[in-house]
């Protein structure tokens, strides 16, 4: 299930592209971002007596960061291969995975700092500068929307803080994405922007949500680390890039730092084993349900 989790929320980013000619990174960030928000409320349903003052904060500050990242994600897709801007944004969680005391931390260290070389080429400028930094700022907001849920999911229960915050950031997108998507909108977009926003984020959290339930911390996050890779592939298949042999190998090096670091800076698991609730992140901290809403 987590497999195609990460399956479903990048073929869901791979499908996007080809509407970008129509409306634009930005409009297409901000109709998925919309109708998720509106299924996740659907589907869900949160109450107003379901939070308190500071949770609804707390929830429209990660409303605002989840916004963020994917409209700053569909920003690189625009700029970079889909593999290439995927193993940028992971060095956000990867950062966080890395901080703090742990051996062998340094390794894992060193092999992301390679992956990055070799993904961005600096030996002839081959990366587009801009796609690099819209992809590192979806990075940050992926690394600070795992702290905020993990504050959101300690205070709010179920997928209520999920949804709460979903509904902020569709606002937010729609918001940002006013101009394009009102000039080049249609009826048909419109529904395949539905389905996509279904395909991903929506689907993603289920199948993350009952995942969460059978695979320990650690080895949940050794296969969310995997995600630049089947980034790569569904690149690959579904929209022809074909990876140059150093960025191929710095995707594998990001890989392996994000699979070396989960494993090493783990929690242990407790005997009561609440690795089988929901609300645990890729990288060792507790969240409502998801790592990430792209």
């Amino acid at each position: 299930m987590a497999v195609a989790a990460m399956s479903t929320v990048q073929l869901g980013s791979a499908l996007t592209v080809p509407l970008f000619a129509q409306l634009s990174a930005l409009g297409t960030a901000g109709l998925r971002l919309g109708w998720a928000g509106v299924l996740l409320l659907v589907l869900v349903r949160p109450r107003r007596r379901d939070f308190t003052r500071r949770d609804l904060l707390a929830c429209t500050v990660l409303g605002a960061v989840t916004a963020g990242m994917m409209i700053f994600f569909m920003l690189a897709l625009a700029h970079l291969p889909l593999g290439t801007a995927s193993a940028l944004e992971f060095l956000g969680p990867l950062a966080l995975s890395l901080y703090g005391p742990g051996r062998g931390r340094k390794v894992w260290t060193a092999a992301a700092a390679i992956g990055v070389v070799l993904l961005t080429e600096p030996w002839h400028g081959g990366l587009n500068p801009l796609g690099a930094g819209y992809a590192l700022a979806a990075a940050a907001c992926w690394a600070a929307y795992i702290l905020l849920t993990q504050r959101v999911g300690d205070r709010v229960t179920g997928l209520k803080g999920l949804a709460l915050s979903m509904a902020v950031a569709g606002i937010l997108g729609m918001l940002i994405a006013a101009r394009p998507v009102s000039a080049h909108v249609t009826w048909s977009s419109l529904w395949i922007m539905l389905l996509l926003a279904a395909l991903s984020p929506v689907l993603p959290f289920a199948l993350e949500f009952l995942a969460l339930r059978r695979l320990t911390t650690s080895a949940f996050g050794t296969l969310m680390s995997l995600e630049p890779a089947v980034a790569l592939l569904i690149g690959l298949l579904v929209l022809g890039q074909v990876p140059g042999p150093a960025p191929a190998v710095g995707v594998a090096f990001v890989v392996i730092a994000g699979i070396g670091a989960t494993r090493a800076g783990a929690r242990p698991t407790p005997p009561q084993a609440p690795s089988t609730l929901p609300g645990t992140s890729a990288f060792g901290q507790e969240t409502s349900s998801d790592s990430r809403q792209r």
